[in-house]
C-alpha cells in the first residue's frame, strides 16, 4: 500500500486487481441469485394473486424490498463498472487513480436516492433524506439481508401453495365421493349425524382453499432457530382434522353398507335368538309348574311373559329393510342384537332357576343309588337297616310332592350306615336325629 488517504492506506495495484476480482464474483452470484428470485414460480403467484391478511402485509413489504434490491444492484452495477474503466485507462496505474480507486473500493462512494430506500423495510432510519451513500461492502450486506428476507417469505408461500391446495381438492374429490355413496344408503344431512358432518366438512374445506389460496402465510410455520430462508412447514392442522373426521364418516357409511347386505341374515338371526328366548321361557313356565307339583315347601321364581317390546323393534328393522332406510337399519340392528343376546340369557337364566329343585332331587337319587350299588358290591345288600333306610329314602325321593329338606336327610342316613357298615369315613350327621342313628338292637 501506499501513502494514507481519506479512507486509509491507498491501496496498491495489486490490491485493487484482488479487490475488483472479490467484488465481480460477488456481483455475479448477486445477479444470478436476484434472475432466479425473479424467475421463483412463487414470486409470479405472488404478483398475479389476490392476496389478503398477513401475507398481503408480507408481499407489498417484499415487493418495496425487491425493487430496492435492483436498484442497489444497479448502483452497485455502476461502481463496479466504473472502478473497471479506471483501472483499464493503462496498464500501471498512477497513484491518482489509485487514490481514486480506493476511495471508489473502500469508501462509502455509491449514492442511493431516498425516494428509492424511503418504503424499505431496512431502510436503517434512511428517513426522507434526498439520498444515501454506502460503501460496496455495506451495499453487498443490504443485499444479502433484502434477498434473504424476501426469498423466505416467496419460499413460504409457494411451498403452502405447492402443498395445501392439491391435497384438500384431492381430499374433496375424496369428500364428493362420500358423498355420493352416502346418499345412495340415505345418509342425507338432517336425518343422519354423518350426513351433517359431510355438510360440515364440505363448507370446511371450501372455506379453507380460499384462505390458504388468498393468505398461505396464514398456514405457514416456520422452523425455530431457522435462520435459512423458507425455513419451516406448512400447517396443516384444519386439513388434518377434517380428513380424520371424513374418514370417521367413511367407516359410518360403510358399516350402513354392510347392514344393507347383511342386513336380511341379521334380521333372520334375530328372530332366531328371539324365537329360541320365548321357547325357553316356555319350557321355564312348564317346568316351574311341574316343580311346584312334584316339591313341596319350595320357593320358585316367577318366569316372565316373553319381551314384546324386541318383536315390535324387529317388525320395525325389517320395515326399515324393505324401505332401504339402512342409516336408520344400522343402529337399531345393533341395539337389537345386544338386547336379543341378553334376553336369551336371561330365559336361560329363568330356566335354571326354576329347575334347580328339580337338579337337586336328581342329585339325590343318583347319590342314594351310587351307595345302594357300593354296597352291594359288598354282599350288605340285604342289611335290615340298609334297607329299611333305603326304602324310606327312596319313597320320599319319588313321591309327590317331594320334601327335598327330609329327603336329603334320608339319603344323608343311609350313607352314614353304609359307612358305618364298610368301615371307611364316617358321614357328618348334617343334623340327623339322636335315635335314628344305629345302635345296640336298631
Amino acid at each position: 500500500m501506499g501513502v494514507t488517504g481519506s479512507t486509509g492506506p491507498v491501496m496498491d495495484r495489486d490490491e485493487v486487481d484482488r479487490a475488483l476480482a472479490r467484488l465481480g464474483a460477488e456481483h455475479e452470484a448477486i445477479e444470478t441469485s436476484l434472475l432466479a428470485l425473479q424467475d421463483h414460480a412463487g414470486r409470479r403467484l405472488l404478483e398475479g394473486a389476490e392476496l389478503t391478511g398477513v401475507t398481503r402485509e408480507r408481499w407489498t413489504s417484499t415487493e418495496a424490498s425487491i425493487t430496492l434490491l435492483w436498484t442497489y444492484f444497479d448502483a452497485y452495477t455502476d461502481a463496479l463498472r466504473i472502478a473497471r474503466e479506471i483501472r483499464s485507462r493503462r496498464r500501471w496505474s498512477s497513484h491518482e487513480d489509485l487514490v481514486e480507486l480506493t476511495e471508489l473500493l473502500n469508501g462509502e462512494s455509491v449514492t442511493v436516492a431516498g425516494s428509492a430506500t424511503a418504503n424499505a423495510p431496512t431502510s436503517h432510519g434512511a428517513g426522507n433524506r434526498l439520498s444515501e451513500r454506502y460503501s460496496l461492502v455495506t451495499l453487498v450486506d443490504r443485499m444479502n439481508e433484502l434477498y434473504a428476507t424476501s426469498l423466505d417469505m416467496v419460499v413460504a408461500a409457494d411451498a403452502v401453495w405447492s402443498a395445501l391446495p392439491a391435497r384438500i381438492d384431492l381430499l374433496a374429490a375424496e369428500l364428493q365421493r362420500t358423498r355420493r355413496l352416502a346418499h345412495s344408503v340415505g345418509v342425507r344431512p338432517g336425518e343422519h349425524p354423518a350426513g351433517d358432518d359431510l355438510e360440515r366438512i364440505t363448507r370446511i374445506l371450501a372455506k379453507l382453499r380460499e384462505q390458504v389460496v388468498s393468505d398461505p402465510l396464514a398456514f405457514w410455520q416456520a422452523s425455530e432457530g431457522s435462520s435459512a430462508p423458507g425455513g419451516g412447514r406448512p400447517d396443516t392442522t384444519v386439513y388434518d382434522r377434517e380428513a380424520r373426521a371424513l374418514e370417521d364418516v367413511r367407516r359410518e357409511i360403510d358399516a350402513v353398507l354392510t347392514v344393507r347386505q347383511d342386513a336380511e341374515k341379521r334380521i333372520v338371526r334375530l328372530r332366531d335368538i328371539l324365537s329360541r328366548a320365548d321357547r325357553t321361557l316356555a319350557e321355564a313356565r312348564t317346568a316351574r309348574g311341574e316343580v311346584l307339583a312334584k316339591i313341596a315347601a319350595t320357593e320358585v321364581p316367577v318366569v316372565s311373559g316373553p319381551p314384546t317390546v324386541l318383536q315390535e323393534q324387529l317388525a320395525t328393522a325389517a320395515e326399515y329393510r324393505r324401505q332401504a332406510q339402512w342409516h336408520r337399519l344400522s343402529p337399531l340392528l345393533e341395539s337389537l342384537e345386544q338386547k336379543a343376546e341378553d334376553e336369551l340369557l336371561r330365559a336361560r337364566e329363568s330356566l335354571t332357576e326354576v329347575t334347580a329343585p328339580l337338579a337337586v332331587r336328581a342329585e339325590l337319587r343318583g347319590r342314594l343309588d351310587a351307595y345302594k350299588a357300593k354296597v352291594s358290591r359288598h354282599g350288605l345288600a340285604e342289611d335290615a337297616l340298609l334297607v329299611e333306610r333305603y326304602e324310606k329314602a327312596r319313597r320320599m325321593l319319588w313321591s309327590a310332592p317331594c320334601d327335598l329338606r327330609a329327603a336329603e336327610q334320608a339319603v344323608l342316613r343311609y350313607q352314614q350306615a353304609a359307612a358305618e357298615l364298610l368301615g371307611g369315613p364316617r358321614v357328618p350327621d348334617q343334623g340327623v336325629p339322636e335315635d335314628d342313628r344305629r345302635g345296640p338292637g336298631a
